[in-house]
């Protein structure tokens, strides 16, 4: 076994790998860029080496100064986490060439994954079904256009190189094809530096089953299934196992297919493959295809962990130090079911853009298995991934995960950036996805539903006005009720929820009781016996406030603005003028020009912030007066980007 690895990854990855390596006595090192110099995994590890800026290109995309780093701290191996470096074969050859183990499958196992096309192939030959397509080097459009004329719409348009729904686009009739050809070559461009892409049938009701696999270069095994069918624009979001409905008869073909893959390529290590499968009528034997091999550890391997009791990690480290596979196939089984959510610092009701933020407050339940990269007064940033955290939880029914997931969600406490709980949570106890009818559409159909911001009762509204005000304790503050016998006797307070002025005047009826008037209706609150009384009923209320921003948290966290007194409305505020930076990022393309008339919807610029591309649309017709950001500029949150002219000056 190894003394000491180094981790060539950040956040949630990294803190994870440290904590099986921990578990078995190996040392860890942790390279770190600008923005992550105090960032939880340098924390937790034996030794951090500073590696560079900010941006990945200049930090954990520097495999030289990674493998330098590794060497110079004396470690032996070195563990990839995922995304970054895991799955760069030239990576893998340059971590062996200098003396260096890489806890990872080979660097020829990964080129022969690496493109789709090729590895479709390769599955062929290895008997494992594949989706009909075109998966062929002529790159020409018209080519492309009559392989799909002739595999049949709808057909999807997938990079070779892609990964995480990047270069994807689903193409519907003939007449989409060429649009959705040039978008996708474009973005997979960007993304991976390769514009080639290949044609595949698109399957009307698709279920995405992927199988753990692992292996030892020879032999492999499977550790049976995950459903990862709840997606968002091909991004997972929830994820299980085993699958719902899943056969004994289907499992045995799903796991034989996988495990013929793996060892088609001397496969080492964690690995993924990931099978779409035909939902429409349950699952036969006859109706799942190979997708794509993920030669890492995957995002969603803690609810495989969970239902097989094996550590992949410790396993992983165990393998790549030379020993054989711990486990035969016969040994390995299931028990339970699991899920896995990913919590991240998103704005749903805004199309799910990626927000920033200081995390003020952060509290998990203490039911759920948390895998997480940040602390409270820890800061998402612009640079990387905005996952907080993964929350897991293992029970010995589907029904009993499913309630406990979103129990854990519920209590799922976060302030100092909008995220997605309240959409998971909402997610967990939709009716389709409870009664395990799950396709990859699930999201999509549902979406107007699950993506709703939250709105507080007025109960909520009383607990958030008595907090703002500060005259009783939030839960983690002891009680003062000196300040109540000297407060007068009537106060008022002003919040903004969703844009919405609360005005409440809160009145003490006595040491720790108020009445709020919230002007249609009132409540009279308390904190007594560690919890929140409204109306004389306990409720589940805890509150977080940082400055001027509140949360409550019930049920859904709850954000409100305190208005300061001396605070002034500006109204000469551009109001639907100014097209806006929504986070920070860079500004990818502006195709606004001034004195160009626009409608409402037209795209006016790109921002490419946290590895994906926003598109910056105009929210009514009008004419552009000033175009005040240029392509290739880092902007700020809030920057303005694009001023249209006053609708009055316009019309003139």
């Amino acid at each position: 076994m190894f003394n000491k690895i180094l981790i060539a990854n950040r956040g949630e990855i990294a803190c994870r790998v440290m904590e099986s390596a921990r578990k078995m006595g190996v040392k860890t090192v942790a390279v770190y860029s600008d923005a992550d110099a105090h960032a939880k995994h340098v924390a937790m590890a034996d030794m951090a080496v500073h590696i560079g800026g900010p941006a990945p290109a200049d930090s954990y995309l520097r495999g030289d100064v990674i493998i330098q780093a590794a060497l110079d701290s004396g470690a032996q191996a070195i563990h990839p986490g995922y995304g970054f470096l895991s799955e760069n074969p030239d990576f893998v050859d340059a971590v062996e060439a200098a003396g260096l183990v890489f806890i990872g499958p080979s660097a020829d196992a990964i080129r022969k994954m690496g493109l789709k096309d090729a590895a479709k192939a390769l599955m062929e030959e290895a008997k494992v079904p594949v989706v009909p397509g075109y998966h062929g080097k002529n790159q020409d459009p018209e080519h492309l256009s009559g392989a799909a004329d002739a595999i049949g719409y709808p057909v999807l348009i997938k990079a070779v190189a892609g990964g995480g729904g990047k270069g994807m686009r689903l193409v519907e009739k003939p007449s989409e094809f060429m649009d959705a050809l040039k978008s996708a070559q474009g973005e997979a461009q960007t993304a991976f530096g390769n514009p080639d892409v290949l044609i595949e049938k698109y399957i009307q009701q698709p279920r995405h089953i992927e199988l753990q696999v692992f292996g030892d270069g020879e032999k492999a095994v499977h550790l049976f299934e995950r459903d990862c069918s709840l997606q968002r624009r091909h991004q997972k979001v929830i994820e299980e196992a085993p699958a719902p409905g899943m056969t004994p008869e289907m499992r045995a073909a799903m796991g034989a297919a996988a495990v013929r893959a793996a060892e088609a390529i001397n496969y080492k290590g964690a690995g993924t493959i990931e099978f779409i499968v035909d939902g429409s009528d349950g699952l036969r034997t006859d109706g799942f295809w190979f997708m794509e091999m993920n030669t890492r550890l995957q995002v969603e391997h803690p609810v495989s962990e969970a239902i097989t009791g094996v550590d992949l990690v410790e396993w992983q480290l165990r393998v790549a130090s030379g020993e054989g596979l711990p486990k035969s196939q016969d040994e390995l089984t299931i028990t339970g079911h699991a899920f896995e959510a990913r919590i991240y610092a998103e704005d749903v009701p805004k199309g799910f853009l990626p927000a920033t933020g200081t995390l003020s407050h952060l509290d998990f339940p203490d039911s759920a298995r948390i895998d997480s990269g940040v602390r409270a007064g820890d800061t998402i940033s612009p640079w990387y991934d905005p996952m907080i955290a993964k929350l897991i939880v293992h029970a010995p029914t589907r029904s009993i995960a499913l309630k406990q997931l979103e129990t854990a969600l519920r209590h799922t406490d976060v302030a100092g950036t909008v995220t997605n709980v309240s959409f998971l949570s909402l997610l967990s106890a939709q009716e389709d996805f409870v009664k395990g009818d799950v396709d990859t559409g699930l999201i999509a159909r549902h979406i107007e539903d699950l993506s709703v911001a939250p709105v507080a009762c007025s109960k909520a509204r009383s607990v958030a006005a008595v907090t703002a005000l500060g005259l009783m304790p939030a839960p983690d503050r002891a009680p003062a009720p000196s300040l109540v016998l000297w407060t007068p006797l009537t106060h008022a307070v002003s919040l903004v929820h969703h844009e919405e002025q609360i005005d409440a005047r809160v009145t003490v009826n006595g040491t720790g009781e108020y009445l709020v008037d919230l002007g249609e209706v009132q409540h009279t609150v308390r904190f007594g016996e560690g919890a929140w009384w409204v109306d004389q009923t306990k409720v589940q209320a805890r509150t977080a406030r940082h400055g001027d921003d509140l949360t409550v948290f019930w049920g859904n966290g709850y954000r409100f603005h305190v208005v300061d007194p001396l605070e002034r409305e500006d109204e000469a505020a551009a109001g639907g003028n100014l097209i806006a930076a929504p986070m920070p990022g860079l500004v990818k393309a502006v195709f606004a020009k001034a004195g160009q008339t626009v409608a409402q919807g037209d795209r006016l610029a790109i921002l490419e912030a946290m590895k994906m591309e926003h598109s910056l649309l105009a929210a009514r017709d009008g004419v552009v007066a000033e175009v005040l950001a240029s392509e290739g500029q880092q902007v700020e949150e809030g920057a303005a980007l694009i001023r249209l002219e006053d609708e009055d000056e316009a019309a003139a």
